[in-house]
């Protein structure tokens, strides 16, 4: 008799619907959703499906040889995932907040168990750039991944940029198209793309890095000076999450809005689509273009890391094993744009080069250079000023 794979599915939010139409769709016979967890078990959702909210109705059933793990709650995503992993059930999930966090160990538990942890939905949408790190950049001459990872971040600032919509029209046009994640602020914050960094990062240079090390500032206090300023200099702002293998060997990440020139490709990335571009040292750039946000894009990645559950795939992690896995480090310099309101406010940057400043009663701003790692030690003191700063590359 043929394998099927029978799935206990955890969560039918925006994705796991998305996963579950796909699949009523495709009619795959290799795979089929047996039961469903929900938070709320009395909820209509219009399909018919064997809900339950009892997670051990899932963990118990001798059948379900497959966990999908698709909820936006971080630590019981991690409770599930770790408990079927520990029993070495294969698992699939989109979570990339509980992955960022706990990566490092559901490694070690996967290799300990031989059970197949696949996450490729959970990076950037419909665009597989993990399993490409994996398979096709498994070696030394990959400089840096970098790009837009978060659709709905990139819908607003289309929205501004293309359409002169204001900055909370367009964010509400995000969520009611299902493009923002329940809490926006994940979002517009950068946390949700310093998430989907972190996991990138350990397959394209084998390093892990905790969240609370890097710095990530999002899109949240931009305002009309700062899209004018863009627009003068013939520039889009972008958020943008970039990991890039220094001179010294270590690795640099930030998560930062940028101001993108014309002849860069992730310029005409627009509204909800993520943008990667990998460089290499003889390669040079390649770039993976994609819908990042909505639930029938990952719906499709998640169905994708399914069918390779069927076909017994596995990340090797190559790069862990390597002789030498860089290490981390702050010690960069960024040319930034700082738009700021008072002295208060400009005396938590350390400039070591003004290129540029302007001051009138209604504006101030300074273009120069600053140290990646003077930014990580004021990042929690930024929070909540208005203020808005920027990469601002030479090109």
């Amino acid at each position: 008799m043929k394998r099927v794979l029978n799935i206990g599915l955890f969560g039918f939010g925006t994705v796991g619907r998305g996963l579950y139409d796909v699949l009523e769709e495709t009619r795959l016979k290799e795979a089929r959703i047996k039961r469903i967890c929900v938070r709320n078990i009395n909820k209509q959702r219009g399909v018919e499906a064997d809900f339950t909210d009892n997670p051990d109705d899932i963990f118990n059933d001798p059948d379900i040889n497959l966990i999908v793990e698709l909820i936006d709650d971080a630590e019981a995503s991690y409770t599930i995932v770790k408990r079927a992993l520990e029993r070495g059930l294969p698992v699939v999930t989109g979570n990339k907040k509980m992955l960022a966090y706990h990566l490092e160990e559901l490694v070690g538990i996967q290799r300990r168990t031989s059970a197949p942890l696949l996450y490729d939905a959970s990076a950037c949408g419909s665009i597989p750039v993990i399993r490409n790190l994996e398979e096709y950049y498994d070696n030394d001459l990959l400089i840096s991944v970098k790009g837009i990872l978060n659709g709905s971040s990139n819908f607003i600032l289309s929205k501004i940029f293309n359409e002169n919509m204001s900055y909370p029209d367009a964010l509400r046009l995000a969520q009611e198209l299902g493009f923002a994640e329940s809490d926006p602020s994940l979002d517009i914050d950068g946390f949700d793309s310093l998430f989907k960094l972190i996991i990138i990062t350990l397959h394209a240079f084998g390093r892990y890095v905790s969240p609370e090390r890097i710095f990530v500032y999002g899109i949240s206090t931009m305002n009309d000076d700062d899209i004018r300023f863009a627009s003068e200099k013939e520039r889009r702002i972008k958020l943008v999450a970039h990991v890039e293998k220094l001179e010294s060997g270590n690795i640099m990440m930030s998560v930062i809005p940028q101001l993108i020139s014309r002849d860069k490709y992730i310029y005409s990335v627009e509204d909800e689509f993520n943008g990667v571009v990998i460089k290499g040292k003889f390669y040079y750039k390649q770039f993976m273009f994609g819908r990042g946000a909505g639930g029938y894009p990952t719906g499709s990645a998640v169905l994708s890391d399914i069918m390779a559950c069927f076909y017994n795939y596995k990340y090797e992690y190559k790069k862990l094993n390597a002789d030498v896995v860089p290490e981390y480090t702050d010690d960069y310099t960024f040319r930034i744009y700082l738009r700021y309101s008072s002295d208060e406010d400009l005396a938590l940057f350390n400039f070591l080069r003004i290129r540029e400043k302007y001051v009138s009663e209604t504006s101030k701003y300074i273009v120069g250079d600053v140290r990646l790692a003077d930014l990580c030690r004021v990042k929690e003191q930024l929070r909540g000023r208005n203020i808005f700063l920027a990469a601002y590359p030479e090109d």
